[in-house]
Parts: C-alpha cells; structure tokens; sequence
C-alpha cells in the first residue's frame, strides 16, 4: 500500500518579509473573521498592517523565523519511521496560512498517486478555527490536484493515551524537580478562542478540559493544584477564559510557583518560546511568582509519535474520531 499521511498546522513566517502576508491569510480566513468576503479581506489587511511590527519583534527574537516548520518535519520524519510497517509511506505538511501551503502538498501527492489518504491535524483539540479550516482547505486543493485516493479524516484526539503519556511524563520530570512540599500550581495554557464560537458549538474549550483532566488523573497526584487557562487573545471580543495572564497573577497573589503546560501545543513557536518563556516569565517576576516553570511540548516525544501512528491505524480501520 501507499499510504500518503498529511499533517495539518498553522505555520509560520519563514522571514522578516514573511510576516506581513502571514498575518494577512490568516485574518482573511472565514473561519477566523466571519464577515463578508469584501469586508474580511479589507479588514485582514488593515489588521496585518497594523499588527505587523509588533510581530516582527516577536520573531526576531526567535531569530527572524518561526520554528513551526523545522519542529513539524521532525514530527514527519519519526512518524514515517513509526508507520513504516503499514507499506510505502509519504508524509505531506500542509500549512494553513504560510508555506509549505495545501495547493503544493496536494498537487506533490497526487503525482505521486497514493492508494490511501489520512489526513491529521495537529491540533489535539478540534476547533473550526483549527482542524476544521485546514480540513475544508484540504478538501478544496485535493480536488484542485485531481487526488482522488479514498481519504480518512482525524478529527481530534484531546485524550489520546499517548499524547496524554508524554505531557504526563514531561510534567511529572518538572514536578519532581521542585521537591515535595513547593507551592506550585500547574496552569494547563491553551491558546484562546473568541467566546461566540463556543457559544456556537465549537468544540474546542470541552477538548481542553478533557485533555487536561486526563493528564490530571493519569499523572495521580491528587491533591495537585491545577488551573486550565487560555493565552494569545487578540481584537476586542469577548474570549473564553480565565486568561493565562491572570493566572500567573493569582498564582502570586496566593503565593504559589507556576509550572505551565501548553496543552494546545504539540511543537514549538511563537506563542510557547516568546509569549509563555519571555512575557509571561517577566509577568511572573513582577508579580512575585515565586518560581516560574515552563513544560515543553511533545514535539517527537516516542509515546506522541507512536501515539499519531496508532491514529493513522486507527483512521485506517474506520475508528478514528
């Protein structure tokens, strides 16, 4: 069999220029900005204009670039390895809103005419905004391309064992190194969402709160004191919360150490080395946390990459959500 695996993610700006157009097809998408076509794409570019500068200081502090890509063909390379069993695999990185985008995967796989598709976010969570934007994308460039292979979508996996184990495992390795009786609270931080899309239907706070309550139990510490939070609000609308910001407040308010864990995401970027490891660490400082511990993500941690091939088996069969 060849077997063609497509991991979806937001991406990121490959240099300073980059910044700008990103920003731009990101806030032009439906998903995020549900307003008339005419009035998103004007308000995509006012928005990408204006937001532009404070972003290129973000990723210049990350060296001009987002790591996003070079952390996701990591991800790639030791999920072929792990589903190398199943037959001839090629896994295809389709970014949502900077290169390498769906068009040039979809048009990559379809010349390479595999029998079989499954298509994996990486995005544990499911929200339209994420997995269900990059999906519809997907669909569009497949049918672009001519790929025409029967192909099986995961959904979501906020409480897959694997990806549970290796958070657990990352947690616990920080946890251990606080000694017994430190006043920490863990604050499991995700990215934030406009409440209206909640509101709506959207998935994506429930997937956060199961995730982090598998964590919670499989990690069985239960007197552990644990906060879900959200980060990277942006715009004037109301959004789920509590804010990871004031969390890191309360924590000082209440005299206890933060360990934060971004649960939202499985590899690197902007939002975990900038915003949770430069901004919030300062912020925690300020406000007298007396310890301020980050959790990295799961990138290519074993248990995560057996985990995504078990749901590629899983999708396979028919059984994946």
């Amino acid at each position: 069999m060849k077997l063609a695996v497509v991991l979806f993610n937001l991406g990121g700006p490959d240099s300073p220029a980059a910044v700008r157009p990103f920003l731009f097809n990101l806030f032009k998408d439906p998903a995020i900005i549900t307003l008339p076509f005419g009035i998103r794409q004007a308000l995509a570019w006012l928005i990408a204009r204006g937001r532009a500068p404070v972003a290129r200081e973000i990723y210049e502090k990350l060296g001009g670039s987002s790591p996003l890509l070079p952390g996701t063909r990591a991800q790639a390379a030791a999920l072929a390895e792990a589903l190398a069993p199943l037959g001839e695999v090629k896994i295809g990185i389709a970014m949502r809103y900077w290169h390498p985008f769906s068009d040039q995967t979809a048009k990559e796989l379809a010349d390479w005419k595999p029998d079989r598709v499954v298509l994996l976010p990486l995005y544990p969570q499911y929200s339209r905004t994420t997995s269900g934007s990059s999906i519809k994308d997907w669909q569009r460039a497949a049918r672009k391309a001519g790929l025409t292979a029967p192909t099986h979508i995961v959904r979501s996996y906020p409480r897959l064992p694997g990806w549970v184990a290796a958070q657990v495992d990352l947690l616990r390795e920080k946890l251990a190194g606080l000694g017994e009786n430190a006043p920490v609270r863990v604050l499991f931080s995700a990215h934030g969402l406009p409440k209206k899309f909640i509101e709506a239907g959207d998935p994506y706070q429930d997937e956060v709160e199961q995730g982090a309550q598998a964590i919670v139990a499989t990690l069985g510490m239960p007197d552990l004191d644990w906060q879900i939070c959200y980060q990277s609000r942006v715009g004037r609308l109301e959004w789920i919360g509590p804010s990871t910001d004031s969390e890191i407040e309360r924590a000082g308010t209440d005299g206890k150490g933060v360990v934060v864990l971004p649960i939202a995401f499985v590899s690197e970027h902007s939002e975990t080395l900038v915003e949770l490891d430069m901004e919030y660490a300062e912020l925690a400082r300020d406000k007298d946390v007396p310890f301020y511990i980050r959790v990295p993500t799961v990138d290519t941690h074993p248990a995560f990459i057996q985990a995504l091939a078990e749901l590629v088996g899983q999708a396979l069969a028919g059984e994946a959500s």
